[in-house]
C-alpha cells in the first residue's frame, strides 16, 4: 500500500521526495485566479483551475471564495495570495 500523500496546511499536495516538483505558472494561475475571483457568476465554480484545485490544493478553495465574497478586485491581491502560497509567506514577489 502506498503511504499518503502528504500536505501541508493549505492542504497542497508536496512531494515525500526531492527528486519530484510540481511545476507551476504563477502568472497563469494568478490570471486564472484572478478571472475567477472577479466572475459574478455562479458558473465561476465549473472553471477547469477550480476543479484542478480541488485535487492538487483544495485548501486554496475556501480562501477564493472568500475573497469573491470580500469583493476583492485587485489583481495584486491575488497575486500575493498565489505567491504566498507557492513559495511561503514573507518572501515579496519580484516588482513588475
Amino acid at each position: 500500500m502506498a503511504p499518503p500523500r502528504l500536505r501541508n496546511p493549505e492542504g497542497i499536495i508536496r512531494p515525500a521526495s526531492p527528486v519530484f516538483r510540481l511545476l507551476v505558472d504563477e502568472d497563469g494561475l494568478t490570471d486564472a485566479l484572478y478571472d475567477f475571483v472577479t466572475d459574478p457568476r455562479a458558473s465561476r465554480n465549473d472553471k477547469p483551475v477550480v476543479q484542478d484545485l480541488h485535487e492538487i490544493a483544495p485548501g486554496m478553495v475556501p480562501v477564493l471564495e472568500a475573497m469573491v465574497l470580500d469583493g476583492v478586485d485587485q489583481r495584486a491581491d491575488v497575486a500575493a495570495y498565489v505567491h504566498a502560497v507557492l513559495f511561503g509567506i514573507g518572501i515579496a514577489p519580484a516588482a513588475d
